[in-house]
């Protein structure tokens, strides 16, 4: 999911590591608390990321009115794998949630899914607070966000190719000898994927990478591209944010400058 555009102080808000999310107030009415499950954090590390089908469970709560919301973020990753270690959002769970059971079980303004997706980097390490069950399928806390006025949680690509700045506590690594997949912006920035969704084309897969930039609709001076890494490369935040960018088919990817990236690859 996608923020506004970056670069005002109207626009700029603190989002996990994931994600980047958006709402349209005037879609929701009321106020609600959201359970405080980001209290208690640890820092986690997870490894052996790579093409692990992931999702989230995305509460809503705040001030409809005010249009003040904010969203809590429960990412499956590490979970939910004990019938295939390489799936933690598995169909069977995440095409039945119901969103309005669970909207009424937390007593928030909406719940949103967002996945499945799938990592395209090999570790990362972020805190992660409180474990949920949503309907069988259970998530971690990994965020608490503001949410951007305006936008159409229902337009998908609404903000593709718009880099954004937000607030981040991560670090994550792409592995020697391994592909990583780039945008690069009209300055010559890269890009680096950090995930690919099957959102907007659900018969995306991993296979499918190093030739996307044939199925993807590049504004002027984009560029897509892939390379086989010859060393690990390591992107973290920087005094606590980082910059991203969607694609049009919702994939992520993390801008890879001099103070972010181990090296420019």
């Amino acid at each position: 999911m996608d923020l506004a555009p970056v670069d005002t102080p109207h626009n700029r808000a603190r989002t996990h590591p994931l994600a980047a999310l958006a709402v349209a107030g005037a879609l929701l009415t009321g106020c609600a608390s959201l359970p405080d499950d980001g209290s208690d954090t640890s820092v986690m590390r997870l490894d052996d990321l790579r093409a692990l089908r992931y999702c989230e469970v995305i509460l809503i709560g705040g001030d409809a009115v005010a249009q003040d919301l904010r969203a809590a973020l429960y990412n499956t990753t590490d979970l939910n794998n004990s019938w295939n270690p390489r799936d933690t959002c598995p169909a069977a769970l995440w095409d039945k949630l119901d969103t309005e059971a669970i909207k009424h079980q937390f007593e928030v303004l909406d719940v949103l899914k967002n996945g499945p997706r799938y990592w395209v980097m090999d570790w990362i390490e972020l805190p992660l607070g409180t474990e949920r069950d949503f309907s069988g399928l259970r998530a971690r806390w990994a965020d608490e966000v503001p949410l951007l006025r305006g936008v159409d949680l229902h337009e998908k690509g609404a903000n593709a190719y718009r880099p954004t700045r937000v607030e981040r506590r991560s670090a994550k690594g792409f592995a020697k000898g391994q592909p990583v997949f780039f945008l690069e912006g009209p300055d010559g920035m890269p890009w680096v994927m950090q995930a690919y969704a099957n959102t907007v084309d659900p018969n995306l897969t991993y296979a499918d990478l190093p030739n996307l930039g044939s199925r993807l609709k590049l504004p002027p001076g984009w560029k897509y591209r892939f390379k086989v890494l010859d060393k690990e490369l390591t992107i973290r935040a920087v005094e606590g944010h980082a910059r991203i960018v969607h694609d049009d088919l919702d994939n992520t990817y993390d801008a890879c400058f001099e103070t972010a990236c181990s090296f420019k690859p």
